[in-house]
């Protein structure tokens, strides 16, 4: 029986006798699991199961799994992917994944993972302009392309979100982030902006969402 808050997960495994099968374990835990053997034969189900996210077990199929990522990316490139791997397998930081999960680890910490896609009342979601923030997940979206934050990225945008249109000073902006009083040197503070700006910035060399204030703080202009 499934649950209500049920996630959709779209599963590509392998079978492999040295390899367990997660799926079962998904399954007891509430989550609605469509299995496919294959990439291929995954993105001929996508649209029929209208996954909420698809984990790619490339350790099962013994394989990197980055091709199956990129055709799953070029179909939808808002969807959620997290990829397997065996730890001796070498893959491309630059992965077309959110997450990359290399074995050994507990069929728990993929659950977990995995719930924290689920549907929320919406109190961890921000949307201003063409920008989606979701705090939970750190996941923003912005033109189209989606992107994992780390905790400090989250906080500068939210803290931007929350005063768009006004400066944000950049001393109170280096203390509420970095929960310090010292603000000798906030050069870091720049490079993080930079790191969020190739996050939502169609060009992060001219951004026309973060704009720098000289000499006082940034704004987001939307």
């Amino acid at each position: 029986m499934k649950q209500d808050n049920s996630l959709a997960v779209l599963l590509i495994e392998g079978r492999r006798g040295d390899h367990p099968s997660f799926s079962k374990e998904l399954d007891k835990k509430g989550f609605e699991v469509s299995r496919a053997p294959s990439g291929s034969a995954g993105l001929e189900i996508i649209d029929s199961i209208d996954p909420k996210v698809v984990v790619v077990d490339a350790a099962s199929l013994r394989t990197s799994g980055v091709r199956i990522c990129q055709s799953f990316r070029k179909t939808d490139g808002k969807l959620p992917i997290i990829l397997i791997i065996d730890k001796k397998i070498s893959i491309p930081e630059d992965v077309d994944a959110n997450l990359v999960l290399r074995l050994p680890f507990t069929v728990q910490k993929l659950i977990n993972r995995l719930r924290a896609y689920q549907a929320t009342d919406g109190k961890y979601v921000m949307e201003m302009g063409p920008i989606e923030l979701n705090t939970r997940t750190q996941l923003v979206t912005c033109h189209e392309q989606r992107t994992k934050l780390t905790p400090r990225l989250v906080k500068i945008l939210e803290m931007l979100m929350n005063n768009h249109g006004e400066i944000v000073e950049r001393d109170p902006l280096f203390k509420t982030v970095w929960e310090t009083d010292y603000t000798g040197d906030t050069r870091t503070l720049d490079v993080h902006i930079s790191w969020l700006r190739q996050a939502i910035e169609e060009d992060p060399r001219h951004p026309r969402l973060i704009k720098t204030v000289r000499g006082v703080g940034y704004i987001l202009d939307l």
